[in-house]
């Protein structure tokens, strides 16, 4: 069972409008063509799906680069673009683990026990801060090591706090 909204979710009511203005705690940084956020979900007029898919991959590539670096038990990233909910093209990064319960191995993250994927000890929170700092860095890291211009817009979209499912 959800937990009733408190003010401090708010965002939640328009998480799009919250994270083009800056204020979704889940928002990581804004791609060129949409945002990249952690543990939440992404929206992006299909007719921009080369640009986000560029995006995507950059955004794994970030993600897999902080994995390794915090945990020796990164194993490998999940990418999945889905559309059986929400009806506009978005995508799901799942960074897997060698520590993960023999069961889940090889599986879709959405087979997962409810509680445990959206209970409290996946909820945003201090102990993500350090992997989310990792994440945006190696993002900016990666936009300048290609030139592009848009790195700074990523350093500046980016807002406190955090968390992803899968991070210790």
């Amino acid at each position: 069972m959800m937990a009733p909204m408190t003010d401090t979710e708010a965002w939640k009511l328009d998480r799009i409008g919250s994270a083009r203005a800056g204020t979704n705690p889940t928002l990581l940084a804004k791609m060129p063509q949409s945002c990249a956020v952690i543990g939440d979900t992404q929206f992006l007029p299909k007719r921009q799906r080369l640009e986000f898919l560029e995006s995507m991959d950059i955004l794994g590539e970030a993600v897999e680069r902080a994995c390794r670096a915090t945990d020796t038990g990164s194993r490998r990233m999940n990418y999945e673009v889905l559309g059986n909910t929400d009806a506009y093209l978005h995508a799901h990064l799942f960074a897997r683990y060698e520590w993960e319960q023999p069961e889940h191995i090889g599986r879709l993250v959405w087979l997962y026990d409810p509680e445990e994927f959206y209970g409290p000890e996946a909820a945003l929170g201090r102990r993500h801060v350090e992997p989310r700092g990792r994440v945006v860095t190696e993002l900016g890291n990666l936009r300048n090591a290609a030139g592009n211009p848009s790195s700074a817009a990523i350093r500046a979209g980016v807002v406190g706090g955090g968390a992803e499912r899968g991070w210790r």
